[in-house]
C-alpha cells in the first residue's frame, strides 16, 4: 500500500498518517481548505507532513465551501458546546464534505500513482455525519472503482470506521503521535476551547484510553459534565 491520507491536521487523521508511516505505507498527505473557521488545523497537517517527510498537498476549495452554507464550521454561526451525541451538533455538518474531499482525493491518488486513499472517519462520527458511516464508505469505494475503471486501481482505507475514538487514542500512543501538535477545536481560537463537540470527544477518548493528553484547553472540566449529561439522557 502507498496511501494518500486525507489529513485535516486533527488528532484522528494525524494518528492515521503516523500509523501508515510506521508501516511504510504513507505516500502523501492531502489537506483541504474549505473555508473552515478553524484553519489552524492546516498548519498542524503541514507540520505532520514535515515530520513524516512526505509531500503535503493543500487543496483550496474555499469557493465550494462558501456554497455549502448553514454550518457552524463555515458560517457566522455559534459553534455548539457539548457531546457529539447531542442533536445540537448537527449544525456542524458541512453538506457532502467527505464525499467532495474523497472524490478529489481519488483523482489525485490516481494521478500520482498511489494505490490507496486513507481517511480517519470513526464510529463516534456516525450519529451526526452521514458521510462518515460504514455504508457510505462501502458504497463510495464501489463507486470509485467504477469511476476509475481502466484508469487506475485505488482502494479506500478507513480502519477506524467501525471503531471509536478511544481506539485512535491508543494508536496515537503506539505510533508516537505528537498529540499537542494536532488541532481539533472547531472554535478557531489559539487554544483548544475544551467545550465544543470535537474537544469534548478528544478529551473523553484519551481519558478512556488512559492516555496523558498534553493539549492545553481553556476549559479542562466541562467535558465531564457533557459526558454525564448524555449518559443521564440515555438512561
Amino acid at each position: 500500500m502507498k496511501a494518500l491520507v486525507i489529513c485535516s491536521g486533527g488528532f484522528d487523521s494525524v494518528t492515521l498518517a503516523c500509523r501508515l508511516a510506521a508501516e511504510g505505507a504513507l505516500g502523501a498527505l492531502l489537506t483541504f481548505d474549505y473555508g473552515q473557521r478553524h484553519k489552524k488545523e492546516i498548519d498542524s497537517a503541514r507540520l505532520c507532513a514535515e515530520r513524516l517527510n512526505v509531500p503535503h498537498l493543500v487543496m483550496d476549495i474555499a469557493n465550494i465551501g462558501r456554497q455549502l452554507g448553514g454550518s457552524a464550521l463555515t458560517d457566522d454561526i455559534a459553534v455548539p458546546h457539548g457531546h457529539y451525541s447531542e442533536d445540537n451538533m448537527k449544525v456542524t455538518v458541512v453538506p457532502n464534505r467527505n464525499a467532495i474531499m474523497l472524490t478529489i482525493a481519488f483523482g489525485v491518488a490516481a494521478a500520482r500513482g498511489l494505490d490507496t486513499v486513507a481517511i480517519a472517519v470513526h464510529g463516534g462520527d456516525h450519529f451526526i455525519y452521514p458521510d462518515c458511516r460504514p455504508e457510505f464508505i462501502r458504497l463510495f469505494a464501489e463507486m470509485q472503482a467504477r469511476a476509475l475503471e481502466g484508469v487506475g486501481e485505488v482502494a479506500l482505507f478507513a480502519p477506524y470506521v467501525e471503531a471509536d475514538k478511544t481506539a485512535i487514542a491508543r494508536d496515537a500512543v503506539r505510533y508516537g503521535v505528537p498529540i499537542a501538535d494536532t488541532w481539533s477545536c472547531y472554535e478557531g481560537g489559539e487554544t483548544h476551547c475544551g467545550r465544543c463537540g470535537t474537544c469534548v470527544e478528544r478529551i473523553e477518548a484519551m481519558a478512556l484510553a488512559g492516555v496523558v493528553d498534553p493539549t492545553p484547553y481553556l476549559d479542562t472540566e466541562y467535558w465531564q459534565a457533557a459526558v454525564a449529561r448524555v449518559k443521564a439522557c440515555s438512561q
